[in-house]
């Protein structure tokens, strides 16, 4: 598992990128000695530097306060780690039973968030961030999060274009942070990668996170060819979200909702599943696998970002990220039609 540039950072970066949501309480509320147990794993199995990806959007900030707990518990040297913050909410009091932004996702939160952007707003959740992870921790890398989100809020079109105005103030801030040292990239994380391609057209970032934007059942043409433009340009792409939110390994959930399998315009996405699971049965080949290879070795993609709330599971997901599968199973998915016939032979 040998690290690669990341970009035009300057840094280095293993195949493999940690997502913290479940530091932050995602869906359950994780014991302290959990978490830490997590941390623990993952600087085990993986050679420094550690790269975690967290938002003040995760648990009101609890993601980022709980990694530069477990960092100091652990005795971590800074820079032996590379934390990447995903900026746009701060955290503010909790004034009712439960927080005010994605109700019944987060468990036992003491405080609540708010979204901010704009110049000022993304230097206070930077700042925010930081405190929150505590010396000797700082974000290196530095993102708006879901832009995509923000814009799609909108209530006309002309908000829509106040929106994107402050998107770019929040950038014009961040790139000001770069060009001080006090971080080493800026990138963009979201789910719709069309307002990627959009902001990367006017501005010029160092990485982008693309989330249930490219797996093994979702790689349309127009994103490849983007990937290129990309890899042209010098900008590093991490994948995320690579098993669409656990629907291709056997999940009930599909993205962000729940398909019925009465339903005919999920059909086809059933169908898919069933003979996507079968040909990985008779090959032998642990779907999960082949969805996180297909996923890392498309042209551009620098790493590929897992999460997990269970320790006993890092050294699994490291074990898929590292270990290539035969270059002839992907002939057998393009002879089902499962993937692109277009796609490179014996590289995804």
């Amino acid at each position: 598992m040998k690290p690669q540039p990341f970009g035009k950072t300057g840094l280095t970066v293993p195949p493999i990128i940690f997502g913290t949501s479940c530091l932050g309480n995602l869906y359950e509320a994780l014991p302290y000695k959990t978490k830490l147990e997590c941390v623990r794993q993952m600087l085990a199995h993986v050679p420094p530097p550690l790269v975690l990806d967290s938002a003040g959007k995760y648990g009101a900030g609890l993601s980022l306060e709980t990694i530069g707990n477990c960092l100091r518990d652990l005795d971590v040297d800074p820079a032996s780690v590379i934390i990447s913050n995903k900026l746009g909410w701060e955290r503010i009091p909790l004034l009712g039973d439960e927080p005010t932004f994605e109700p019944g996702a987060w468990a036992e939160l003491q405080h609540d968030a708010r979204q901010r952007l704009g110049r000022d707003g993304i230097r206070a959740c930077y700042r925010q961030g930081n405190e929150l992870l505590g010396e000797p921790f700082r974000a290196k890398l530095v993102s708006v999060h879901d832009p995509d989100e923000y814009l799609d809020a909108s209530a006309d079109a002309d908000d829509r274009k106040r929106r994107w105005d402050q998107i770019l103030a929040a950038y014009e801030a961040l790139f000001e942070l770069r060009a001080a040292g006090e971080v080493a990239g800026v990138g963009i994380g979201a789910k719709k990668w069309e307002v990627i391609r959009d902001l990367t057209r006017v501005i010029d970032l160092d990485w982008v996170m693309l989330a249930c934007s490219l797996t093994v059942y979702r790689h349309p043409p127009e994103l490849l060819s983007w990937l290129d433009e990309l890899n042209r340009r010098g900008i590093a792409v991490v994948n995320s979200a690579v098993f669409n939110a656990g629907f291709l390994v056997g999940g009930r959930y599909f993205d962000y909702r729940i398909p019925e399998a009465g339903n005919p315009a999920d059909a086809p996405l059933f169908a898919w599943r069933r003979l996507f699971l079968a040909r990985c049965q008779e090959h032998e080949l642990e779907p999960a696998a082949v969805c996180v290879q297909f996923a890392l070795h498309l042209p551009g993609i620098v790493a590929v970002a897992l999460n997990t709330s269970k320790p006993e599971r890092i050294a699994d997901n490291v074990r898929l990220v590292s270990e290539p599968l035969p270059p002839e199973f992907w002939q057998v998915l393009r002879n089902d039609g499962l993937i692109d016939a277009a796609l490179p032979l014996g590289n995804p």
